[in-house]
């Protein structure tokens, strides 16, 4: 097979990965919208105090809109799974047998660690975030705290938190592909602890309480990252 034909047979076989991928995340899609208000429902009554019950919505079509937006927010989040199996099943001729298990094992570890960061940010970020903001209400003072709003910023620490909490994942990626040694990383760790501080100053919003509520755990998983990495480097020697 010359290059020309071995581009051409690749470049296809990446568009039946990116269809199946498209398709799955459309059918999912309709079933996504009719569970979407029952998921707001519950991130509104989980996160927010007893005294700030509700929300609120400024224009009649906004709702529908937020509906719109989360199902395929949802669609892509059930459809994670399929769609890593694709990109695997694309990769795997071109791996050697002991790349293929190694990627393997990142590919489920950073699934694990994303679903994990999410999680960490529903069940504890989000209502303490929540009941911080609610703390500020007094007699005269009232929030009024808009459902868009409150869906983008948990949007957005969702996904901040599953993309930090892949620290680990790219500690052992680095020494194992001789990036960097582990004695390195190790002696840098005041260097790391601010570029962790700086990722969750970009990816939080501008209060200091959600940048240590990322930072603090992404550091620790930058620790169980040299710890498994020092692991690997002696098994390897």
């Amino acid at each position: 097979m010359s290059k020309s034909q071995s581009f051409l047979f690749h470049f296809q076989e990446l568009r039946k990965t990116i269809i199946k991928c498209l398709a799955v995340i459309f059918l999912l899609y309709i079933p996504s919208f009719f569970i979407t208000p029952h998921i707001i429902d519950f991130l509104v009554k989980w996160s927010c105090p007893e005294e700030m019950n509700f929300l609120n919505y400024f224009s009649p079509m906004e709702v529908f809109v937020i509906q719109l937006k989360m199902a395929f927010t949802v669609a892509l989040a059930i459809s994670f799974p399929y769609c890593i199996l694709q990109i695997w099943k694309f990769l795997l001729p071109a791996l050697h047998k002991n790349e293929r298990k190694a990627l393997k094992l990142w590919v489920i570890f950073a699934s694990f660690l994303f679903v994990l960061g999410a999680t960490f940010c529903i069940l504890f970020i989000l209502p303490l975030l929540m009941s911080f903001s609610n703390s500020f209400s007094t007699p005269t003072l009232r929030p009024l705290i808009g459902l868009n709003s409150f869906l983008g910023l948990a949007s957005w620490l969702i996904v901040a938190f599953g993309v930090m909490f892949q620290f680990p994942i790219i500690v052992m990626v680095c020494v194992r592909f001789n990036i960097v040694q582990h004695s390195f990383l190790s002696s840098k760790r005041a260097y790391i602890i601010v570029i962790i501080l700086i990722l969750s100053a970009i990816l939080t919003p501008p209060d200091v309480l959600s940048q240590i509520l990322l930072a603090l755990p992404t550091y620790l998983l930058f620790e169980l990252g040299l710890f498994l990495s020092k692991r690997f480097e002696r098994n390897k020697n």
